[in-house]
């Protein structure tokens, strides 16, 4: 009995679209993979500075919360170019091929639908907190269209990453799911 395997990087073929959103998702990976370690970074200096040093920390906590956050966001596109998302395949697996399409075409509707709210609704929040110059209620008192900036990009970039995927179903140049042929 053949076993059918996922792939594990979304392919793009020749097709332009998909090379240049699969650029973006990687450099968005990139730049996720950046936040973490700036956010590592900014811990370890605040552990220092309370336990050596034994002093008082201002801004350490806010900003290691927000970069977690923005590095979560802006991880979406990348792990989904890599089908790293978290995904139960034993449907698709026991349809035939016309109806696995059928299903991958919903799910991706389903899912651009929604993340399209997402980016509309995280850039009107964005939108508001700078066009209102709102500031956390800490001592640090960060403005909050920074670090909000990361929810209309980070689904932004999510909702391109399903778009080129459904777009690769399509023109056949993925298979639904990411999952080879029957």
């Amino acid at each position: 009995m053949a076993t059918i395997t996922p792939t594990s990087v979304a392919p793009t073929g020749d097709n332009k679209f998909l090379k240049i959103v699969g650029m973006l998702s990687t450099i968005s990976g990139w730049i996720s993979a950046a936040l973490i370690l700036l956010a590592v970074m900014i811990t370890c200096q605040m552990i220092f500075v309370r336990s050596v040093l034994n002093q008082s920390t201002v801004w350490q906590t806010e900003m290691v919360i927000y970069l977690v956050i923005a590095a979560t966001l802006m991880g979406l596109p990348y792990v989904q170019r890599l089908r790293g998302h978290v995904n139960v395949d034993l449907l698709p697996l026991m349809l035939p091929m016309k109806i696995r399409r059928m299903l991958a075409f919903v799910t991706l509707g389903f899912g651009i639908m929604i993340l399209s709210l997402m980016v509309f609704y995280g850039f009107e929040f964005w939108y508001e907190a700078w066009s209102r110059n709102w500031k956390s209620d800490t001592v640090w008192g960060v403005r909050l269209w920074i670090p909000y900036m990361a929810m209309p990009i980070g689904f932004g970039l999510y909702l391109l990453q399903l778009i080129a995927d459904l777009v690769a179903v399509i023109i056949r140049v993925d298979t639904p799911f990411g999952l080879g042929e029957k």
